[in-house]
């Protein structure tokens, strides 16, 4: 399963992707805007920190404006995704963009119907937002299986299951076991991956049995 986090916060993404965590980055405006720094300056960095997919949301909602920014995104750098949500404009969007060879992230996907017209379009990456069903009382995982049975089907689809919207840790384990291939995470839930009581405590006694030799390895 590949990790992307979802932050457009440089230092974030720096310190991650040294623990060779990070497959990817993803952002989106609300992100950017948190940075206040200039997109295309971000983006640009952050490419610049992990060889994987980084994706970049356009803002236009009509096709050719949106057509138009997804191009100049994908000029940055080689490895930007652009990002387009899951409407009429922006799978038109994503099939041109597609075809011409840039990886295309649909975003905003609240329903199965909605994921494979996405798939359809050449969508390298579908994003089903299960935290912001699970708001609204609805089983966000269950949208993530039904997604990942219907592209299972159908091998000729290449889009790749990106779970997003996930709020803790028990989001991603689930999502594992249904077989997504990627998510993306905040860096506060990545880090929450890390942490066990009992880790915590059975090193706290290592330590302590150790300090009581009075040795040093070094």
């Amino acid at each position: 399963m590949k990790f992307f986090v979802d932050t457009a916060d440089v230092a974030d993404i720096r310190a991650l992707a040294e623990t060779g965590l990070v497959d990817g980055v993803t952002t989106n405006p609300s992100l950017i805007a948190k940075s206040g720094r200039k997109m295309a300056e971000v983006i640009a960095e952050i490419c610049a920190l992990t060889p994987g997919p980084v994706s970049a949301e356009v803002t236009a909602t009509e096709y050719e404006q949106m057509l138009a920014e997804g191009r100049y995104l994908r000029g940055i750098a080689s490895n930007v995704a652009v990002k387009v949500p899951l409407t009429e404009a922006g799978l038109r969007t994503c099939r041109a963009l597609s075809e011409e060879g840039t990886l295309v992230n649909v975003t905003l996907c609240f329903s199965p119907a909605q994921a494979l017209l996405a798939a359809k379009a050449g969508a390298a990456f579908i994003s089903p937002f299960v935290g912001r069903l699970d708001d609204i009382a609805t089983d966000g995982m269950q949208l993530i299986a039904d997604i990942v049975k219907i592209y299972r089907n159908y091998p000729h689809f290449k889009t790749e299951v990106l779970v997003a919207s996930i709020r803790h840790p028990m989001h991603l384990v689930e999502a594992a076991k249904l077989g997504a291939g990627v998510a993306t995470l905040p860096p506060a839930v990545i880090r929450q991956l890390l942490k066990h009581p009992l880790t915590d405590r059975g090193l706290e006694a290592f330590l302590a049995d150790w300090r009581k030799t009075g040795q040093s390895i070094l």
